[in-house]
């Protein structure tokens, strides 16, 4: 017996109506990216490890998918460290390539390589697929595609509003009200850690402080102690759990916590501007929240984090991000070059969207108008028809075989289309054409420029 085929966890087949609603938003924010003035670029799909390694922190190296070299991987691997069992030691000589993690590495690599070609600033988008070796669970995948937007060559926070912005613009052409964009700040971070004597172990509390939605706010104690930071320290955090009210207000209650921090000074100062920038040109249907424990654990981000969470009546986690990174480029010798980048979670914008019903009725509508099959000589006149129909944008087809009449308009209702077009005798003797509306089921008889123009 044959085995029964299937797919990896965490990956998905798409069927035509699922396609066509991914395209839906492909589009709107394909459309967004450009009206923003940002341009395209392509990546491949697998970069050198080296490239990947290390630039998502601990727990993001575990989650990159490595690639096995092609031919005898086995044979750099001598007895002696076969039996150490160490697979990391292992791995960087059976592995030399690894699918992307995300976007936005390859392109800092991507500038790097170009740097003497891009004119900077400079704003590219992004539509690809992404690759994580992460548990599946609702709304997170193994493979799933990511919309980037990033702006690089400058400081200025003018970027971080326009990136806002996008995000409503966006949001606002899907229909999807009640957005919250949520924004902190790496320099406020990094003044907490200051303040509570953990300087040293920045990056620990901010992967631990990161896990706060997902495992509450005691299990984040744990974690920091296991990472080496003193009660005393969480003690100091206490106000930080709590603080709410508005973004004027938070920031008000920070000044006082972080007086003595150099860093967290500066990230106040950068929240400040944007928020009454923000405030000043409005948002459309989205919402910006300043939220203090919003860490985003990835070692790159130097300034601005964002995330944006689905309107409250959804429960999935956020469906974009990003954030500021003053020196991504570094890593591949390009100093000082500062960038802020953006994300949409293409999948669970789908799943959104699909929960509170915003798709359009004729996303999925394939074809305009399908053709009923009575013959061959009936068939070469409706082709010739089609082909006028098709010049003129219309989306028409002919079905492909004389079939009974009945199975004939039962795959046009199957398939969504709302018309149907028949053709006779009597109909070819007219130079005509029989419009069936599929819904109503009324007909008229029609010439081929009367027909073209009720799809016009």
């Amino acid at each position: 017996m044959a085995q029964k085929p299937s797919i990896p966890k965490g990956t998905r087949d798409f069927n035509p109506n699922q396609v066509a609603k991914r395209n839906y938003i492909f589009n709107v924010i394909k459309a967004n990216f450009e009206r923003f003035g940002f341009q395209p670029i392509e990546t491949p799909s697998f970069e050198n490890s080296d490239t990947l390694m290390g630039k998502y922190g601990e727990e993001g190296d575990r989650l990159i998918f490595k690639i096995l070299n092609s031919g005898d991987y086995l044979s750099k691997v001598d007895d002696a460290l076969y039996n150490e069992k160490d697979s990391a030691k292992i791995t960087s000589k059976i592995s030399e390539k690894a699918l992307r993690y995300d976007l936005t590495v390859p392109f800092a690599r991507y500038v790097v390589q170009h740097q003497n070609e891009i004119e900077f600033p400079f704003k590219r988008y992004q539509i690809q697929p992404v690759w994580r070796a992460d548990r599946p669970q609702k709304g997170r995948f193994r493979e799933f595609y990511q919309c980037d937007a990033d702006m690089i060559g400058s400081r200025s926070l003018l970027q971080e509003v326009e990136l806002i912005q996008l995000y409503d613009a966006v949001f606002s052409d899907l229909n999807l009200d009640g957005v919250t964009i949520k924004i902190n700040n790496r320099k406020i971070l990094s003044g907490i850690a200051d303040v509570i004597g953990a300087s040293d172990k920045l990056i620990d509390f901010t992967v631990a402080l990161d896990k706060l939605d997902k495992i509450g706010e005691e299990k984040v104690k744990i974690e920091m102690l296991g990472k080496g930071i003193s009660q005393s320290g969480i003690d100091k955090l206490q106000p930080l759990f709590s603080l709410s009210g508005t973004f004027e207000s938070q920031i008000e209650s920070l000044k006082g916590i972080l007086n003595t921090s150099e860093d967290g000074k500066k990230g106040i100062e950068e929240l400040e501007f944007i928020d009454k920038t923000i405030s000043e040109l409005k948002l459309n249907t989205a919402k910006l929240q300043l939220d203090v424990t919003l860490a985003r654990g990835l070692n790159y981000y130097t300034g601005a984090i964002f995330e944006v969470s689905a309107p409250e009546t959804v429960s999935i986690g956020s469906i974009g991000g990003g954030g500021r990174y003053d020196d991504l480029t570094g890593i591949f010798g390009l100093k000082d070059v500062s960038g802020v980048g953006i994300s949409f979670g293409l999948d669970r914008i789908y799943l959104v969207l699909e929960a509170l019903n915003l798709f359009p009725k004729t996303v999925t509508q394939s074809i305009d108008v399908l053709f009923i099959n009575f013959g061959e000589t009936e068939s070469l006149f409706c082709l010739k028809a089609i082909k006028q129909l098709r010049n003129q944008g219309i989306k028409a087809e002919l079905y492909p075989e004389a079939a009974k009449m009945k199975k004939q308009m039962n795959h046009a209702n199957r398939r969504g289309i709302p018309f149907v077009v028949l053709v006779g005798e009597e109909e070819m003797k007219k130079d005509s054409y029989t419009l069936k509306r599929m819904e109503s089921g009324e007909q008229s008889n029609l010439s081929l420029v009367d027909l073209i123009t009720q799809f016009k």
